[in-house]
């Protein structure tokens, strides 16, 4: 899922990625609530008609967001007060009120706000994060009132195996139509990720959706789709390429380096993308290395169609009984240990 953090996925307008196949994309509630103001995107006709995206959205509660920026908060069992990043104002948000801003948004899926902890932490930390977390969820979704949202748990429990199935107890006690998987992408070390997340989707619900939070380079997403996983989105792909990389099955592609200077092949020549269609390496180096906008659209719009491509495949593969094969021709290719 492509992440439009701000009501816009970066580089890339909304025709562009329905025709690269996206049918779900993600913005921020923390960041919305901010500027412009969910009364604002309420006025306008809620996300799909502010931001022109008939298709799928996807809220983000923002407590990510929220404890990211540890210094700016104060916490307690009834919600969180928060520093603006944008002006310095404190605000105060109890999961009601998240429930408020979000249903005021108007995405087809809302997350609970949950408490994210960081990496590393100690275990009673996490342990109470998860509580808390947990507790939060159950009045997440007494507030929530919106029949056509669909609200999403958040399962947490950092590294902590014992934790990670608490969470799931206590979330599939409360249930929900479906669960995020939160707490990873925070630097830990991405086996411990894999060896911890195994558990957690094999407890889930099978009927239910799981949406792995933050995560999305190609060789995570394969090994998680192979534990389970459903749902994933990640700003990897928008902001690699602004910075001048673009995502292959051989690796990454720094376009700043010079053996591109005079390659007028296609970027990537197994991708049927506009840009991979239209323009050279030695042209995207030359836009790259200009620091011209140009570069950075055509280099989102190639790494968000590579990861849709991606997803894509692995659909066709399970739905064929050949995941397995995919999985392991990726992992002894080129690019696997790239990601």
């Amino acid at each position: 899922m492509p992440v439009g953090t701000r009501a816009t996925v970066k580089g890339v307008t909304p025709e562009q990625l329905r025709t690269l196949g996206a049918e779900v994309v993600l913005a921020n509630a923390y960041h919305l609530f901010l500027r412009p103001g969910h009364d604002l995107v309420a006025e306008a006709g809620g996300l799909h008609a502010f931001m022109n995206w008939d298709r799928a959205i996807l809220t983000d509660s923002g407590g990510f967001q929220i404890f990211s920026l540890a210094d700016t908060l104060s916490l307690s069992d009834d919600g969180v007060r928060f520093r603006s990043i944008l002006d310095g104002t404190w605000h105060q948000w109890t999961p009601e009120d998240n429930m408020a801003v979000q249903e005021a948004l108007g995405a087809d899926i809302v997350m609970q706000l949950d408490e994210c902890p960081p990496f590393p932490a100690e275990e009673g930390h996490v342990a109470t994060a998860v509580r808390r977390s947990a507790a939060w969820a159950a009045r997440c979704k007494q507030a929530h009132s919106r029949d056509d949202q669909a609200l999403f748990g958040i399962v947490q429990g950092g590294l902590y195996p014992r934790l990670r199935a608490e969470s799931v107890e206590r979330l599939i006690g409360i249930g929900f139509p479906g669960y995020g998987i939160g707490g990873y992408s925070v630097g830990e070390p991405h086996d411990a990720m894999l060896e911890s997340l195994a558990p957690v989707t094999e407890a889930l619900p099978a009927d239910r959706p799981r949406y792995l939070m933050g995560v999305g380079t190609p060789t995570s997403v394969l090994q998680a789709i192979a534990l389970g996983v459903d749902m994933f989105d990640c700003v990897l792909p928008t902001r690699t390429a602004r910075t001048g990389t673009a995502l292959s099955s051989q690796g990454r592609m720094n376009l700043k380096n010079a053996r591109y200077a005079r390659d007028f092949s296609p970027l990537d020549p197994g991708c049927s993308c506009p840009t991979c269609v239209g323009y050279t390496r030695a042209y995207l180096r030359h836009l790259v290395v200009m620091k011209e906008m140009l570069g950075s659209i055509l280099l989102s719009v190639h790494n968000l169609a590579f990861l849709l491509d991606l997803t894509d495949r692995a659909r066709e593969a399970i739905a064929e009984g050949r995941f397995g094969a995919m999985l392991a021709e990726w992992m002894d290719g080129p690019g696997a240990d790239d990601y």
